[in-house]
């Protein structure tokens, strides 16, 4: 995958910590930070997901007698 630069601005504490969390990890700041935000998408991604599930376990007789119990009708060949 391509590499973009990105150059951002911190204080000098958040650098000084950035540099010694990488260090304690055997990483660069740069594969540091780019973990961080992955971890951080990731996050968003698993609260849309968890959202989406309290939505159907709140919603799901509506959707039951809406659409019929056809839950679990593919599941035969697992």
């Amino acid at each position: 995958m391509a590499k973009t630069q990105l150059n951002v601005r911190v204080d000098e504490d958040t650098a000084r910590a950035a540099r010694e969390r990488a260090l304690a990890r055997g990483m660069s700041v740069n594969r540091y930070i780019e973990e961080l935000v992955r971890q951080d998408a990731g996050e968003a991604g698993r609260t849309f997901v968890d959202a989406a599930s309290d939505f159907m376990k709140q919603y799901e007789s509506v959707f039951a007698e809406e659409f019929g119990e056809a839950r679990g009708a593919g599941e035969g060949g697992r």
